[in-house]
């Protein structure tokens, strides 16, 4: 949409919201249980739970551990259910006694989706002290005296949808998608219940069978991930001895990254250099979590201070990537494009500053062992923090693992880059490291991470990139993801390359990013969440390409010698300049949130032409869908995430409440946003087109476990949803709808749509972060004056977890009017109900440099 000049500041709206309290309407739930024969059915289940036991006693006697404190203290099955339509009700599968000194009689473990012609199976750790209570379920089931006066059996909901239970074996834990190799010795990845009081036990059993085992430990929540290297027969004993295995996976450790060209012009550089200005040590950072950076640089030295280079293999921070890698991205991340600065004359005062810490090693480092990207992440993050305590920063993680195991679910890294954006502690306890604590929102961090690249190239990029599935971290909830556009188009002219042609056409899709079309749309978020400058790839037509030409790249600092630059593209690329945009959103509004900076940049964000189009005909709210998941919501200007205009104003509220009550977890509130609508400004365009995009953004706590993210046990802590008050509504009527919609989506019914919305209710509410934008008619929005958010439970609720019940969370809401008019004045009359002064607005400059003399 067209707009006018910006210069102005957004507008931070304040104290405007209020709680409003929800009320159930009554009414069964649809409860999507199968007609069986109570009798047949119940003491089929029983007598299959009692053969699982047995089997499970006559196995520990043929496997029963030489020592002693090894032996098991219960029993793993595992219950089939039917398929999709008849879940097993999984919620009822994990029991503990009362009291202080409260003990599990069964928990679950995990929960397997059922897949083409396998069905849902939930793997179950039973108490042997407590087997007859877990069988007294069925007992329950199949008693008269236990049936209610409608006739439902008691535990109908769990056992009429559980098909078969089973005795578990080893193949049961493993959760990775790909087929665990027999033969050969292999690390493997080992979850175990980190409540359990036999969870030490790992390291006795590992001990006992003379395996090697790395010396760390990763507790995430309720689960303390370690890692062994075994042949899949050494691992044949553990589901029948005391270790508490939950989940056994592939596991994740740092590699390699991308290899990037250098081409050296130093020349340029020298001349650059007397023209910077640093920023003052307060100032906010993008701190770089990748293979170090060369900080003698010339060009980085007075904005990377020996202080804030780190590594977490201890000694230096300085870059061991073969190209480069890390100081390329610095060099982005400092000053975006170099090419129009090297050919400029303007001198240039910088807003930001860097941080680096290594977390590649070089070969002597190697030998510590193989290091899971969750945990180098989370011991990475504390380095800056502690060096620079108050120090605002951006997180640029440009690493990623191309074959997630599932992709775009949440992985052990993703989740670690979660419970670090929300705000939680990182504690080093001996060799164990600790996330998940309860998040502390002063904490919480800003991760900017690349959507990541795809494994090779074709003349038909579009499909080549839709086919690429987004890489581990990426389909992180709480982090800012970025993928990859391109507008530069010009071939080469040197005349090796005459009849190659560029890959790309202008604003389309960068040949080198993935996307997340093939993730599961109706669960998984849109990602990336917005696009960057990535380059483009060159190609003769006949299966050969140029991916890494530097005419086709963007110019950045290298690290061949202190006044060298090189060539950056792809998606490590474009999330080095977002993070870049962050640092100085960061800079231009010092009390905006993590949280908020993530919105603004999202919000900002907008297709090209080019993106636009490839809706063609179709422009169902799918389609819209499919095109978010390739593209995010475009590319932000740097304009537009700074500064609001007259005929384009931005509103920024922070808000935080306590959304749920009681031991049911129970929706306390929902917050009522009055909006300082322009109304007589709104009314007086009549039929001229306006459009209101709004975006909430909040941090999830995550769950890593796959004890399955459907309904109950769900990988988020809790959702926000955001809802507009309708135009032939009145306040009240808004409240009592909103009242049905969040009572229907916590019961699983759909939401209602409503055609205004570009994605619709069912399409925007994915992930932690939403977006969706309105359009009409300026008087059809005058008087569409509240909006509101509401909350949906989560683990929290679903766990009953008491510390978490009375936990505040804390949202930004995002809003901005925007009209084709450039004349009309959307901003001074917001602002005067606001009661914030309106200055003239001026030019500001586009770039985080400020020209002078």
């Amino acid at each position: 949409m067209a707009e006018g000049p910006r210069g102005l500041d957004h507008l931070y709206v304040h104290d405007h919201a209020k709680s409003v309290g929800f009320h159930r309407p009554p009414g069964p739930r649809d409860k999507k249980l199968r007609d069986v024969d109570r009798l047949v059915h119940g003491n089929a289940l029983k007598r299959s739970a009692e053969a699982a036991f047995s089997t499970v006693d006559h196995q520990r006697a043929v496997v029963t551990p030489s020592d002693a404190e090894l032996r098991a203290t219960g029993t793993v099955i595992v219950l089939e259910g039917e398929g999709a339509p008849h879940p097993i009700k999984i919620d009822s599968l994990s029991s503990r006694t009362g009291g202080r000194s409260s003990k599990p009689k069964w928990l679950l473990l995990s929960v397997r989706e059922a897949d083409g012609e396998n069905p849902e199976r939930a793997t179950v750790w039973v108490a042997d002290a407590h087997r007859q209570t877990f069988l007294k379920l069925f007992e329950d089931y199949l008693s008269d005296d236990h049936n209610s006066e409608k006739g439902n059996p008691k535990n109908q909901d769990l056992i009429a949808n559980i098909s078969r239970i089973r005795n578990a074996v080893l193949a049961d834990l493993w959760t990775s998608d790909s087929i665990p190799p027999q033969n050969g010795l292999h690390w493997w990845e080992l979850w175990l219940d980190a409540a359990s009081p036999h969870v030490g036990d790992w390291q006795r059993f590992v001990t006992s069978h003379n395996l090697q085992f790395l010396h760390r430990e990763l507790r995430l929540g309720d689960r303390l991930i370690v890692w062994v290297e075994a042949t899949w027969p050494q691992l044949q004993a553990l589901p029948f001895t005391s270790v508490p295995i939950a989940e056994i996976r592939r596991p994740e450790f740092i590699d390699t990254v991308e290899d990037l060209p250098v081409e050296e012009q130093n020349e340029y550089v020298e001349d650059l250099v007397g023209r910077v200005s640093p920023a003052p040590e307060d100032a906010p950072a993008v701190c770089h979590l990748d293979t170090g950076v060369f900080r003698t640089h010339i060009l980085l030295e007075t904005s990377l201070a020996a202080g804030d280079v780190h590594s977490i293999f201890g000694g230096s921070g300085t870059d061991v990537n073969t190209h480069g890698h890390g100081t390329a991205m610095a060099g982005l991340a400092l000053y975006g494009d170099l090419d129009p600065l090297l050919t400029g004359t303007e001198r240039l005062s910088l807003r930001h500053r860097l941080e680096s810490v290594r977390m590649e090693p070089t070969p002597g480092e190697e030998s510590r062992g193989p290091l899971d990207w969750g945990t180098a992440t989370a011991e990475a993050v504390t380095h800056p923090e502690t060096a620079q305590v108050d120090r605002r920063r951006a997180f640029c993680l440009t690493l990623s693992d191309p074959n997630p195991d599932k992709p775009g679910e949440p992985t052990l890294w993703s989740a670690t880059v979660d419970a670090l954006a929300v705000g939680t502690d990182v504690v080093r306890s001996g060799k164990e490291l600790q996330l998940l604590s309860a998040p502390e929102p002063n904490s919480a961090r800003l991760i900017v991470a690349a959507a990541g690249n795809v494994g090779e190239y074709h003349d038909d990029y579009q499909t080549n990139c839709v086919n690429s599935p987004i890489h581990d971290p990426a389909q992180a909830w709480n982090a800012l993801t970025v993928g990859a556009y391109t507008d530069i188009v010009q071939p080469p002219t040197h005349p090796q390359y005459s009849g190659w042609k560029t890959v790309a056409i202008a604003g389309d899709i960068s040949p080198h990013t993935s996307t997340s079309l093939y993730f599961n749309m109706s669960r998984w978020p849109i990602k990336p969440d917005i696009c960057m400058e990535g380059g483009n790839v060159l190609s003769d037509g006949a299966g050969l390409f140029e991916d890494r030409l530097p005419s086709l790249s963007l110019r950045s600092t290298g690290h061949k010698t202190n006044a060298s630059f090189t060539s950056a593209n792809a998606t490590s690329a474009a999330t080095a300049q977002a993070a870049r945009l962050a640092a100085l959103a960061m800079d231009r509004y010092p009390t905006y949130w993590p949280e908020t900076i993530r919105a603004l940049l999202t919000h900002s964000a907008e297709w090209t032409d080019t993106m636009a189009q490839r809706l063609g005909r179709d422009h169902s709210k799918a389609a819209r869908q499919r095109l978010l998941r390739e593209f995010g919501w475009g590319v932000p200007s740097e304009e537009a995430v700074l500064n609001s205009g007259l005929s384009a104003v931005t509103l920024v509220t922070q808000d935080s409440f306590v959304p749920f009550t009681g031991s049911t977890y129970s929706m306390r509130h929902f917050r009522l946003h009055p909006l300082p609508w322009p109304t007589d400004v709104l009314e007086s365009l009549g039929a001229t087109p306006v459009r209101l995009r709004v975006t909430l953004s909040y941090f999830i706590e995550p769950s890593a476990s796959r004890r399955g993210w459907r309904n109950k046990y769900s990988y988020a802590s809790h959702g926000l949803r955001f809802d507009l008050q309708g135009r032939l509504e009145n306040p009240d009527e808004f409240v009592n709808r909103v009242n049905r919609e969040a009572q229907n989506e916590e019961a699983g019914s759909r939401v209602s749509e409503s055609d205004r919305w570009f994605l619709g209710e069912r399409g925007r509410h994915l992930g932690s972060l939403h977006q969706d934008e309105w359009n009409g008619t300026g008087a059809e929005l005058a008087h569409c004056n509240n909006v509101a958010v509401y909350p949906v439970g989560g683990w929290w609720k679903n766990n009953r977890r008491k510390d978490r019940r009375d936990l505040p969370i804390r949202y930004s809401l995002v809003l901005s009017l925007q009209t084709q008019e450039e004349d009309v004045d959307l901003y001074t009359p917001i602002a005067t109900q606001l009661q914030i002064p309106v200055a003239t607005p001026i030019p500001i400059p586009v770039a985080s440099h400020i020209l002078g003399s």
